[in-house]
């Protein structure tokens, strides 16, 4: 059977990895970090799946955190006003606020919690995982020894072999200042007590603020996540390292900027010592193929070549929506070579879904326009608008019908309207 080797341990990699081993392939993967480390270290990122991604993990029956992680059934959205003219640091008001259904529930696993189980599995299914962090002289080498080199680490080193396609990537600089923090005992929104959602928090020209609930290494919490607008009031975790610091700060700017949320969180603590993550990147896609020096090449995969800001929530559905189809591909390949034309073909199928992903997260980074703005205000009175919203996270190509263009946008209004 071919021998496969699979550099990177998150969503993409360690998916791809069992569904190959699950269809009989040798796959080795390379991590960095035992499953014990990053069980036990700091979080990684923000994470909600929705439908479809979600399914990808049902088909390959490693979906073993389903039962216990919260059952996410809509996504709302409020927006911030302007500050009070007598108080320019005062509480904003909102103006807008709606949560849409979803069709089929979303879901979030502590990404610490899912890979060091998954390479658990990975493993115990007879998967040999080397830990060590690879260098590109590294996959020199293993080019020549693998049918087929896959590389899922998004940082470091090896995502200089993928050149930036400038084409295709409109921003040269981060588009937001990232910060999160998993908490435990926030309240529920008293808009829907009932059941949970994704709240979507928008504070125009300052930045966002996400919300969602999330299973984690000590049980069901909550994810807070400012995105701010670089150089603007939300710009101040660089260099913040005690996580006790990172809280209250994230519990001040919600106090100013979110005050409806601020309201259900004033008795949270974090869920443990490494639960706090700050940073930021510029979002890139990337050519696929990467060339080493002795001649050999290596498939780019999810983040490595398609690396979009987290605003829209799609980048472990992205993750699982990459592993799935490059699965597809090379089983159906067969025996036959996974030369570069190969490599970029597998690309291109997979850029059909990544492309919607990427043009709608790139046009929310962008000041909203006046059609967008209708859209998002008109979702508050027709229910059919916010639920279409919500579901657009699960297939981010329906916001081809009705977003981006203003005739469209104008013409869908006035149907649901009518």
């Amino acid at each position: 059977m071919r021998r496969i080797l699979i550099v990177g341990a998150g969503q993409s990699g360690l998916q791809l990895a069992l569904g190959l081993q699950s269809q009989g392939y040798e796959v080795t993967l390379m991590s960095n970090r035992t499953a014990d480390e990053i069980r036990t270290g700091r979080v990684m990122s923000t994470q909600c799946m929705f439908h479809t991604a979600l399914q990808h993990e049902r088909d390959l029956q490693i979906n073993f955190w389903e039962s216990q992680a919260p059952q996410i059934k809509g996504l709302g959205v409020s927006v911030a006003g302007p500050p009070p003219e007598t108080d320019v640091d005062g509480p904003r008001p909102r103006v807008i606020d709606w949560v849409g259904a979803l069709d089929g529930y979303a879901q979030s696993v502590d990404q610490r919690v899912k890979m060091a189980g998954w390479m658990d599995t990975f493993a115990q299914r007879g998967g040999q995982v080397v830990i060590h962090g690879a260098a590109v002289s590294d996959l020199d080498y293993f080019a020549r020894t693998y049918d087929l080199v896959l590389v899922s680490a998004g940082k470091g080193e090896l995502v200089s072999m993928f050149e930036r396609d400038p084409s295709r990537s409109p921003y040269g600089e981060p588009q937001r200042a990232l910060s999160v923090a998993y908490v435990h005992g926030l309240g529920p929104r008293p808009e829907h007590p009932d059941y949970d959602a994704v709240r979507c928090n928008l504070v125009p020209g300052v930045g966002e603020l996400f919300v969602m609930p999330t299973l984690t290494t000590s049980g069901r919490a909550d994810i807070l996540f400012w995105e701010g607008v670089p150089g603007g009031p939300l710009d101040v975790f660089r260099g913040v390292r005690d996580p006790a610091e990172h809280l209250a700060l994230t519990l001040e700017l919600m106090e100013r900027f979110t005050p409806w949320e601020y309201a259900r969180a004033t008795e949270v603590e974090l869920t443990d010592a490494g639960a706090t993550l700050a940073g930021r990147y510029a979002p890139t896609v990337r050519h696929p193929v990467g060339r080493l020096p002795g001649g050999g090449a290596v498939l780019g995969v999810a983040d490595v070549v398609v690396a979009n800001d987290p605003i829209t929530g799609q980048g472990s559905n992205s993750a699982s929506k990459c592993a799935a189809a490059y699965l597809d591909a090379i089983v159906s390949h067969g025996d036959a070579a996974f030369d570069e034309t190969w490599m970029q073909a597998t690309f291109d199928r997979y850029w059909e879904t990544a492309q919607h992903v990427t043009r709608w997260t790139n046009t929310m980074l962008a000041p909203p326009p006046e059609h967008v703005l209708n859209l998002i205000g008109a979702a508050g009175g027709l229910q059919p608008v916010a639920d279409r919203f919500a579901n657009g996270f699960n297939d981010p190509a329906d916001f081809e019908g009705f977003f981006y263009d203003p005739d469209k946008a104008n013409a869908y209004l006035a149907e649901v309207g009518a």
